[in-house]
């Protein structure tokens, strides 16, 4: 194991796209559509691409797509876009080889979400996390998502966290913005006097709220579908035109709220096939968008000004 000590900022803030894995209607890689997504995101102003993240469909990519997926969209965004590569794993020693593979592609940092399903203890999650960090040299974005993990990262467990240098930030997807707040709140008063510590909203439609409350910004699937919009939010936010980013925000409500009628990334799928941009397959257990959700989603782009 080679010990990393370096503390680092990773300087990215604003809206993160939580991208999604463009697939053909055969249910394999479409590449080509997802070097064209990065394109546009890089036209946009989006701040950083997170690739095979759970809205990248994760779960159904096999190790092997997991790796090209990180490889291409490293190559894709040509230093152009940091690019944050998807890592977690319920295997602390799977997480550090895709950790590996990663540095290896060429990844700014990479996001790795609290290991799901076998619900480790509060000091299972800290050694899981601090060995992966220590294991390799490449910025760790801690993913809190319990609605999906089931296991909950504390705020506690967190603050320890924050402490090893090569854990660099938080992507909180409690949706609790008092927690959140909470949050903030130490990472002034105990993390910020000695390193950065990022926090990024992991849902939407909270996270201009968290960003009020002091967050670096969004990993976001709205802005799949609205890069532009959400960027230009974010610039607002992050300078101060609370008026500004309070009309983004209310324009795009509707896309934070429905984006999620089905599981993410089933309607993002669907908006980015009208949009053009990407075809909506998705793998099994995952399936096409239900015909009665399409008039509100057709809806919620009109509101935003997609259509």
């Amino acid at each position: 194991m080679t010990s990393v000590s370096t503390s680092r900022d990773l300087a990215i803030r604003g809206s993160c796209v939580a991208i999604v894995t463009p697939m053909k209607e055969d249910a394999s890689l479409d590449l080509a559509a997802l070097k064209g997504l990065i394109d546009w995101h890089v036209e946009s102003g989006t701040a950083a691409i997170v690739i095979v993240g759970t809205t990248g469909e994760s779960p159904t990519v096999s190790v092997e797509e997991h790796c090209q997926l990180i490889a291409s969209a490293v190559e894709f965004a040509a230093r152009r876009i940091p690019v944050i590569a998807g890592t977690g794993a319920n295997s602390t020693a799977e997480a550090i080889e895709l950790t590996r593979f990663a540095k290896q592609a060429g990844a700014d940092a990479h996001l790795s979400v609290v290991p799901y399903y076998n619900k480790p203890t509060q000091e299972g999650l800290y050694q899981h996390f601090r060995k992966i960090a220590e294991s390799v040299d490449l910025p760790l974005i801690l993913y809190n998502v319990p609605s999906r993990t089931v296991a909950d990262l504390s705020t506690e467990t967190t603050m320890r966290l924050a402490q090893v240098p090569n854990i660099v930030g938080i992507k909180d997807a409690t949706g609790d913005l008092a927690r959140g707040g909470d949050l903030l709140r130490l990472v002034r008063r105990d993390v910020l006097p000695h390193k950065v510590f990022r926090v990024y909203s992991g849902n939407d439609d909270s996270a201009l709220a968290l960003c009020a409350l002091g967050s670096d910004g969004v990993i976001s699937v709205t802005a799949n579908v609205a890069p532009a919009l959400m960027a230009e939010l974010y610039r607002a936010a992050l300078a101060g035109d609370w008026a500004k980013a309070r009309a983004l925000n209310d324009q795009l409500f509707p896309l934070h709220q429905k984006l999620f009628v089905e599981a993410n990334p089933i309607p993002a799928k669907w908006v980015l096939s009208r949009l053009g941009r990407a075809g909506a397959t998705v793998r099994l257990p995952l399936t096409p968008l239900s015909p009665q959700f399409e008039a509100v989603l057709v809806q919620a782009m009109d509101e935003a000004g997609l259509s």
